[in-house]
């Protein structure tokens, strides 16, 4: 594995698995990390909007830069690439569900550099015979999530948990496609051994959940007693989102197995846990 730990921590890492710490733009780390490989998940990226917005160039060396050496080095190894692309590339779309034939609208820096590296995935497979495979995640969530860009999931919880009022922005009616970290993995590990390679799949739940709601359920699977207060709504913000899942189901055999408040009360109940132990420690 290689990750420079910026956001992690080697005690995430299993004991099995061969840490290098380094940057993916770094040549030396790439090449010892990749050597003798047989398939790589490219899952390096600054996912801070806000960041790419401020720090374009320097975010696009890590985004974009850095998913061409992954991939010129793949060709040196004959090895596959599996890509972590995002919903993030449709921006606004005009149909749903978003099927993957939909038309690239990105709109910040970070929706153009996963745009382009989703597109040169899918171009080296053309051009190369790379076998390459790029995911369109939608909204992830699931444990280990931190920090202030971990998502409103996270947001969510960490409010409810303190006791403080659950902040929604705009009246909540927008939708998002929350998808659980483990039906990710699933779909990375069907990326790795299908035929259907040098193609875009997207990744989510297919099911569409308004912030709203999502805020709700937050609140019941806490049981917290707090309010759920709106804010002014974010420029710029995309209205609804949703998988179109049935290429991937078609191709990859991909389906979803984790509801969103089955997801919410095990990560709920893993920080009870979590808390109790601390307290008694």
């Amino acid at each position: 594995m290689l990750d420079e730990l910026s956001t992690g921590s080697r005690a995430t890492v299993p004991d099995a698995a061969t840490t290098i710490v380094g940057d993916v733009p770094d040549g030396g780390a790439l090449e010892r990390a990749m050597a003798d490989v047989d398939v790589v998940f490219h899952q390096v990226a600054v996912v801070d909007v806000g960041r790419t917005v401020e720090h374009p160039r320097e975010t696009n060396a890590t985004n974009l830069d850095g998913t061409l050496a992954v991939l010129d080095r793949a060709r040196e190894e004959d090895a596959r690439v599996v890509l972590a692309s995002s919903a993030a590339v449709y921006g606004s779309a005009d149909e749903l569900p978003i099927a993957e034939t939909a038309p690239f609208e990105p709109r910040s820096p970070y929706a153009v550099q996963k745009s382009a590296a989703d597109e040169y995935a899918r171009r080296y497979a053309d051009l190369y015979e790379l076998p390459t495979v790029a995911l369109r995640y939608f909204n992830v969530f699931g444990p280990d999530r931190r920090g202030p860009y971990s998502g409103v999931i996270s947001t969510f919880l960490s409010q409810a948990r303190a006791g403080d009022p659950i902040t929604v922005n705009g009246d909540g009616e927008q939708t998002r496609d929350f998808v659980h970290v483990d039906d990710v993995v699933r779909a990375n590990l069907l990326a790795a051994t299908t035929d259907d390679v040098g193609a875009a799949y997207n990744v989510g739940s297919g099911t569409r959940t308004s912030i709203r709601e999502l805020a709700e359920t937050v609140r019941d699977a806490t049981g917290a007693d707090v309010p759920i207060v709106h804010e002014d709504p974010r420029p710029g913000d995309v209205r609804h989102s949703v998988a179109d899942l049935s290429r991937a189901s078609r191709r990859l055999g991909y389906e979803p197995t984790v509801e969103l408040e089955d997801g919410l009360r095990s990560l709920s109940a893993r920080r009870t846990r979590t808390a109790t132990s601390d307290r008694t420690a």
